[in-house]
């Protein structure tokens, strides 16, 4: 019975943290230069990992840095 619980606690764990953080760090890497297939992947994982990503939402933020216009 303890290895049902482990089992669950462990698969838990790696839908709402592990695969959505690193989800959220692929994303950040080719969110920009990723292919229509790619985008289309990308959105799949969002919708397959929302529960996790949207637990993660408010502590991390991968707005793009301002551009230096120079004049």
């Amino acid at each position: 019975m303890m290895i049902v619980a482990l089992l669950y606690l462990a698969l838990g764990g790696l839908y709402l943290v592990v695969v959505p953080l690193v989800t959220y760090f692929y994303l950040k890497q080719r969110w920009y230069v990723a292919s229509s297939f790619e985008r289309s992947f990308m959105y799949f994982l969002v919708f397959f990992f929302f529960p996790g990503l949207l637990l993660f939402s408010p502590f991390l933020n991968f707005r793009p840095k301002k551009r230096q216009i120079q004049a």
